[in-house]
């Protein structure tokens, strides 16, 4: 007589759906973090690290039975410090980021048209491409120039 057993045995091992869930959701939490949100945090964190070894200065000096109000009145002022300058710190990180980006492109222009310009030496159609399009920006400077004065001398003329 044969005998057939079902077994409904997992196909995966919880374990591992578990770290899948918890890799998933790190990764939509890392980017919903913005960069000028880290950066800010980042110039915030250094403000009151500065401020705390200030602080800690300060208590260095008194004498060691105030100890438990002189760390609370640290703290206290660690977090003023943090909900004073959280606005101006992610303000002051955006317009970093910013100007970051924009040096950061404009030095990757300059070495993509040094590139260019290096190609263009050696290779002589590339030097004629490039030659057409400077006459094709003049003309087209021209011909703004020209549509410009048109314009003007209207104006001037209706007067």
């Amino acid at each position: 007589m044969t005998s057939f057993v079902h077994t409904n045995f997992p196909t995966e091992h919880p374990g591992v759906t578990r770290v899948e869930l918890a890799l998933e959701s790190a990764s939509r939490l890392s980017s919903g973090i913005s960069g000028s949100r880290s950066l800010a945090v980042l110039l915030l964190s250094a403000v009151a690290s500065a401020i705390v070894v200030a602080v800690y200065e300060v208590m260095d000096t008194v004498a060691e039975g105030h100890l438990l109000v002189l760390w609370t009145s640290l703290w206290i002022a660690v977090f003023a410090v943090l909900a004073l300058f959280a606005s101006n710190a992610r303000r002051l990180g955006s317009n970093l980021k910013s100007v970051l980006d924009t040096w950061s492109s404009a030095i990757a222009q300059g070495r993509a048209d040094q590139r260019l310009w290096a190609i263009a030496k050696s290779d002589p159609r590339v030097m004629a491409d490039l030659q057409t399009a400077l006459q094709r920006n003049a003309d087209a400077d021209d011909a703004l120039v020209r549509s410009a004065n048109l314009a003007a001398l209207s104006k001037f003329g209706s007067r």
